[in-house]
């Protein structure tokens, strides 16, 4: 497996504000473990039926995206439950590159703004 060729950390969490984020009986149980809770807490308080999915991540606003995964800190941009992450945000983006980090880096290059941040907006 090659080397990632991209930085989450200068990214200011585009993957996070996809309008589903697909969740599994794993990935609750996870979320559940995480926080100290039962199932049935962890998928009332987390998740929501979606896009035909029995389990979705619930989302929150965010002043760049609109709207982005609850557990993704907005101030700081960075995923709160990193070692309890859903298997779909483990696996992301697949290949060893981000497409959205490759923009972002051209941009950022091309703008002369190392902070620059290609807006979008998602809706539910």
């Amino acid at each position: 497996m090659s080397a990632a060729q991209y930085n989450c950390r200068k990214c200011p969490g585009y993957c996070c504000s996809y309008p589903l984020i697909p969740l599994d009986k794993r990935d609750v149980e996870r979320l559940a473990r995480h926080h100290n809770m039962t199932f049935e807490a962890a998928k009332q308080a987390f998740t929501k039926e979606d896009h035909g999915r029995k389990y979705a991540m619930r989302r929150k606003k965010d002043d760049i995206y609109g709207r982005i995964c609850r557990f993704f800190d907005t101030k700081e941009r960075c995923c709160t439950i990193y070692l309890a992450r859903p298997a779909v945000c483990r696996s992301f983006p697949g290949g060893g590159r981000c497409g959205y980090y490759d923009f972002l880096s051209f941009e950022r290059r091309a703008q002369e703004d190392e902070k620059f941040v290609a807006l979008t907006n998602h809706e539910d």
